[in-house]
């Protein structure tokens, strides 16, 4: 298994990485523990001239400045004030593309993602949704801005893939507000996998 190297991020086409990222291993390490989760669905957000997005029109706060940092670092960002949720920025420096990963299948550490999250059982609300995915992988806020070329958190390529015919795309997911921009297709997905959060056809 390899880990992504700064190549694959830093390619200009967020919807493109997004749609690759499916079937690529997240995994985390923290005090020694390991995590991972296949990824099942991603959503694309594009910068400057997208609605939906935290960089839409330029905007640059506190929370979404590592945004507009170079390719292959963590965004998280804290949803409702208390789901944590986990971005790949990518593209050059000041261009703020970020994917935002929807859900993993789990693979390493179940046990531990169940301590985590308070579960008793592995079932498919463990890592559907961005705030589970966080939750049972241990990342949160206070990781926003580490290098996803390092060790605590990374995504690797074990050499499985999805067949085109598994993947679908569709409108992204919570983004009303963002008027005819809610209506792109750029969340990607797994057809039929129990962990694709929301539309699973």
């Amino acid at each position: 298994m390899e880990k992504l190297n700064l190549g694959f991020y830093e390619r200009k086409n967020v919807l493109k990485i997004a749609k690759e990222l499916l079937g690529k291993v997240l995994t985390t390490n923290f005090d020694g523990i390991k995590t991972s989760g296949r990824i099942v669905e991603t959503e694309a957000y594009n910068g400057v001239i997208d609605r939906a997005s935290h960089a839409w029109a330029g905007r640059r706060t506190a929370r979404n400045e590592v945004m507009y940092k170079s390719a292959g670092i963590a965004y998280v960002y804290i949803c409702y004030g208390m789901h944590h949720l986990f971005n790949v920025v990518t593209n050059d420096e000041e261009i703020p593309h970020a994917i935002l990963i929807r859900a993993v299948e789990p693979l390493l550490g179940v046990d531990t993602m169940l301590k985590r999250t308070g579960k008793k059982q592995l079932d498919r609300t463990l890592t559907s949704g961005p705030g589970n995915v966080a939750k049972a992988l241990g990342i949160s806020v206070k990781d926003s801005g580490l290098n996803l070329l390092g060790d605590k958190i990374y995504i690797a390529d074990d050499g499985f893939k999805y067949s085109p015919k598994q993947i679908a795309e569709g409108p992204r997911i919570g983004v009303e507000s963002a008027g005819d921009h809610a209506l792109l297709p750029y969340r990607y997905y797994v057809r039929g996998n129990q962990f694709v959060s929301g539309k699973r056809n």
